[in-house]
């Protein structure tokens, strides 16, 4: 019984994913996104700026 009850669980989940897939097509895009690169040094930045300040 605890079998069937996980089971059904399951598929009701990749149910709502493949629902919010559909309905969102454009929300993994944006979560994925990367954040920009310095352009002196090429680090990805944290922040505003970059902690080389043009040291390369």
């Amino acid at each position: 019984m605890l079998v069937k009850i996980i089971l059904v669980f399951l598929l009701a989940m990749v149910l709502v994913g493949m629902i919010g897939k559909l309905l969102f097509p454009s929300a993994l895009p944006r979560m994925t996104r990367r954040r920009g690169r310095c352009p002196d040094c090429g680090r990805p930045l944290i922040g505003k700026s970059c902690s080389c300040k043009g040291k390369a």
